[in-house]
């Protein structure tokens, strides 16, 4: 795999998979532009790390449910690095709760930071991938998009809806070189997986044919790959990196 002269947009690229996801890319030679909110910190950390594998790369600091956020993050972007090749939609937050339990902000939210920063961020870069002719959108969404998870209606929906829009865009920008491709991950190793007790660990890892949790960088080496030109006659697809949960 071999990315070096193309420029990334990472959103949410300040730890767990989107840190995997931008330091993968980087790896593979890739210019990486890594968007985070709030907390600079975490960001900048994997700029850093970027730049000690000689690569390119900068943090910017914008809420991707924000279309003047947005609008910035993709004109420094340009103003930087003269072009945009690769997004990777992958912020995303939870706020899990039972439906009848669940409160208009918690959907409100789940479904703006997870769902419509996709469309915002999408959007923002067709404009420049259309004139390239040429661009790869990688959104992460959910095995839970797909199968459901009780406590998590808002989450589902936002992920699910992430699958239907990537389908679309997929069909209307193929005609222009540009690919558009989701990636559903099942139980990753994160800090919130971190959290839980052995037995709910074990429980997890039970409906996982696998026997294991994923990690970030399982989902970063689909990334890659789906950016790379290898992945150039894939399009409209899901991938879903779970360990066989949904599948078999």
């Amino acid at each position: 795999m071999d990315l070096s002269d193309r420029v990334a947009i990472v959103t949410g690229g300040g730890r767990g998979i989107g840190r995997a996801i931008a330091l993968k890319l980087a790896e593979v030679g890739a210019t990486v532009v890594v968007n985070d909110f709030g907390d600079p910190a975490p960001a900048e950390g994997v700029v850093e790390e970027i730049k000690a594998m000689n690569q390119s790369g900068m943090a910017v600091m914008a809420d991707v449910s924000s279309v003047a956020d947005v609008d910035r993050l993709v004109a420094t972007t340009i103003d930087n690095y003269q072009q945009v090749d690769i997004l990777v939609n992958n912020a995303g937050i939870t706020r899990d709760q039972l439906l009848l339990r669940m409160t208009d902000e918690d959907w409100d939210m789940v479904m703006s930071v997870n769902l419509k920063s996709v469309f915002l961020c999408t959007r923002a870069v067709l404009k420049h991938m259309v004139r390239q002719r040429r661009g790869r959108i990688v959104s992460i969404a959910s095995i839970v998009g797909i199968v459901g998870n009780a406590g998590q209606a808002n989450y589902a929906a936002a992920k699910a809806g992430i699958i239907g829009f990537t389908r679309t865009v997929a069909k209307e920008v193929a005609s222009r070189g540009i690919t558009a491709n989701a990636i559903a991950p099942g139980f990753i190793d994160t800090k919130m997986t971190e959290q839980l007790g052995e037995k709910q660990r074990q429980e997890l890892q039970s409906r996982i044919p696998l026997g294991y949790l994923g990690t970030p960088r399982d989902v970063a080496e689909a990334v890659a790959f789906l950016a790379t030109e290898e992945a150039r006659y894939i399009t409209g697809q899901v991938l879903n990196v779970d360990g066989g949960m949904a599948g078999v």
